[in-house]
């Protein structure tokens, strides 16, 4: 338990779903103690939080917020990650650095759901953490429902550290449990402490017996104080909470309303007393030495790139030689300490503090860097998030095409969570990420920060052609203008091949008739025919072979016999039944079970399949649903997953195989290439 005047910087994470008030919370924590005179509003778009133009414009957290401020004596950095799953990423490097992460939560037992996800990632890397139920002046439900609706989210007991008092209106105030007093809330002020209400004191009994109860599972000592009967002392309850919090046997849940300030203070206090120590995040981090781990990177205007880390032990100073986890080196030109979108400059930056690196260009995102020269490697897991969404991306001017490349390079450094490059079969540049708003957020800060404006669209399907019958065709090349003519004269049987196949060409020659040292070039002419078939879209799974032709001793050449075999199979090709093919892929859809038959409606309304559904692995309530899907499907269902589910729905899709498809969709898909191609 740390108590009185830390020897280091305390970092405590804000996270929670969209809307819950993390941002309101962080104004509240600096209002209270005293780092700002007057609370700003995430509405207004004053507040420290949420400060960008990106945030501002849509009322709500797209990156991660750094702010700072002192209480009683101690330094605190607070790290407010976005709620929006489209944004969730942020969180990934912050949640293993920090000493505590603080859930904020919704009073609404109905909400309780929203949680799990983050729950089960805190679980995941033993991470100290409690949670904060905001709002409870608007709450109007009992506190009990909801530590019932969250508790099978997670895995460690949930332990009220307060409850509260209510009056016809709602919450006028908390007892706190561990401290046996009494407060009535005091809007942007202080809580009243008051005696506990007669009416309530029973109550009170219960609850704190209740809440020992569930802290004697870990210490013996105070199990037999409780089965004697014994009223255990303040210190040592207040000493059992910041021990069990830090070994994350347990997840105190704390009241307030960040709107009004309430129970803010009681919260300060709390991580005053029982935030776990900076050591046990270092362990986690594999940290030792002189070591700081890198959180993400940012560029900013002339200052360049910046690499925001947490100093885990020791000091950095501006100017030290910093060794990236592969032995490289370089050099660190200026220490920034951050308020919101403010920065401040260092001379050093000390144990536990949050701060931004300049001119570190090969230091990448959950590295481990080290000032005393010795090269080591993170024990933070890294969080993979495969794409669920894109866009089709270009310029207006095909100039600016190397300068795009420069500026989503950067962005790309910024945001892990995005991935840009050309697609392999379509050729089209793809911006690829976690949802619709997270990519038309990158969009606008490409333009904001990086002066590159592009225009994007629905990404094209893969569509494929295949036939279903056999021709065999002439092609003859024949051309004279004066000199040397041109003469390439094939004989081409195109017949379909095994489904998959992609093209292979053979050849029957008898006698010479088309000399070997042509063969090649026919195969490639055979390649230019089918990059478009009769529907417009390039041919696969055929078979060409060459079974007879002939040729001029002096004007047959390789583009003669080119030309001709590209004659053969494009006459061929119309008379061989062709089809359509298109991309199907395999999809897993991650969902709480009470939105199952929401979730299976829109897969045969997308023309899918379901394969097979089952309970989500180790998820309380949660089933997977398996189906194939076609790709041109594919494109917006995650948003429609997200809206049936709250945003709690995943998706995970991989290509299996080309089928055929006909009817309304085949023609959709033709009539759309015929427009493009006529452009």
């Amino acid at each position: 338990m740390n108590g009185g005047k830390a020897a280091t910087v305390r970092a405590v994470a804000l996270s929670g779903p969209c809307g819950a008030g993390k941002t309101s919370l962080l104004e509240s924590m600096l209002h209270a103690a005293e780092r700002i005179q007057r609370k700003g509003s995430v509405a207004q778009g004053t507040s420290v939080g949420d400060a960008s133009e990106e945030a501002r414009a849509r009322g709500l957290s797209t990156e991660l917020n750094v702010a700072g401020f002192d209480y009683l004596g101690d330094r605190y950095v607070v790290l407010d990650c976005p709620g929006s799953v489209d944004f969730a990423s942020e969180a990934d490097t912050v949640l293993p650095a920090v000493d505590l992460t603080v859930v904020v939560a919704d009073p609404d037992p109905s909400r309780a759901s929203l949680l799990q996800p983050l729950l089960r990632r805190l679980d995941e890397l033993q991470a100290p953490h409690c949670i904060f139920v905001n709002k409870i002046d608007k709450a109007r439900g009992r506190i009990r429902e909801l530590m019932a609706a969250l508790q099978p989210y997670s895995l460690e007991p949930l332990v009220a550290r307060q409850i509260p008092i209510w009056n016809d209106s709602g919450a006028l105030g908390y007892i706190d449990l561990a401290l046996e007093r009494a407060y009535t809330y005091e809007s942007g002020r202080p809580s009243k402490l008051i005696q506990i209400p007669e009416q309530e004191k029973a109550r009170e009994i219960e609850a704190r017996y209740r809440m020992l109860e569930q802290m004697a599972d870990f210490d013996d000592r105070l199990m037999e104080e409780l089965i004697n009967d014994h009223n255990p002392g303040r210190e040592h309850v207040l000493s059992d909470l910041a021990d069990e919090l830090g070994r994350v046997q347990i997840v105190p849940v704390f009241l307030g309303s960040a709107e009004n300030g309430s129970g803010v203070r009681r919260l300060l206090k709390a991580l005053r007393h029982e935030l776990p120590r900076l050591e046990a995040a270092a362990q986690r981090a594999g940290a030792d030495g002189k070591s700081a781990l890198v959180l993400k990177t940012k560029h900013v205007g002339q200052a360049g790139r910046q690499t925001l880390v947490r100093v885990m032990s020791g000091e950095i100073q501006d100017g030290d030689a910093i060794t990236l986890p592969d032995g490289a080196s370089e050099r660190v030109a200026g220490i920034f300490s951050l308020q919101g979108e403010s920065q401040h400059k260092l001379d050093k930056a000390v144990a536990g503090d949050v701060v931004c690196l300049g001119r570190l260009e090969k230091a990448r995102r959950g590295d481990l860097l080290s000032a005393d020269g010795i090269a080591r490697a993170s024990k933070a897991p890294k969080v993979e998030r495969p794409a669920v969404y894109s866009l089709a991306v270009e310029t207006q001017n095909r100039a600016d095409d190397v300068k795009l490349a420069a500026a989503m390079a950067r962005l790309i450094d910024e945001d892990g969570a995005l991935d840009f490059g050309p697609d392999a079969v379509t050729r089209e540049f793809r911006l690829k990420g976690q949802g619709e708003m997270h990519l038309r957020v990158a969009l606008d800060r490409l333009k904001r920060k990086f002066g590159v404006s592009v225009a994007s669209h629905r990404p094209q399907t893969a569509y494929r052609e295949t036939i279903c019958s056999s021709s065999t065709q002439r092609g003859k090349h024949k051309k004279q203008s004066g000199g040397h003519g041109q003469f390439g004269d094939v004989v081409l049987e195109v017949r379909p091949g095994q489904r998959g196949s992609g093209m292979a060409f053979d050849q029957k020659i008898h006698g010479g008739v088309v000399p070997k040292q042509y063969f090649s070039a026919v195969e490639d002419g055979v390649r230019d025919a089918l990059q478009r078939g009769p529907l417009g879209f390039p041919v696969v799974d055929v078979e060409v072979t060459l079974l007879d032709g002939s040729y001029h001793t002096v004007d047959s050449s390789e583009i003669a016999f080119r030309t001709a075999g590209r004659m053969a199979v494009s006459q061929a090709l119309p008379e061989c039944d062709p089809v359509l093919l298109e991309p199907v892929h395999t999809v897993t859809i991650h969902t709480p079970s009470d939105q199952m038959a929401r979730i299976t409606a829109l897969i045969p309304m997308r023309r899918g399949q379901i394969l097979g559904f089952e309970p989500r692995d180790g998820w309380f309530g949660w089933d997977s649903i398996r189906a194939y899907l076609p790709e041109d499907e594919l494109h917006d269902l995650i948003i429609e997953i997200r809206s049936a589910t709250q945003g709690l729905g995943e998706l995970e899709s991989n290509f299996d195989h080309m089928a055929e498809v006909t009817g309304k969709a085949a023609a959709k898909a033709v009539e759309s290439r015929q427009i493009m191609a006529a452009k």
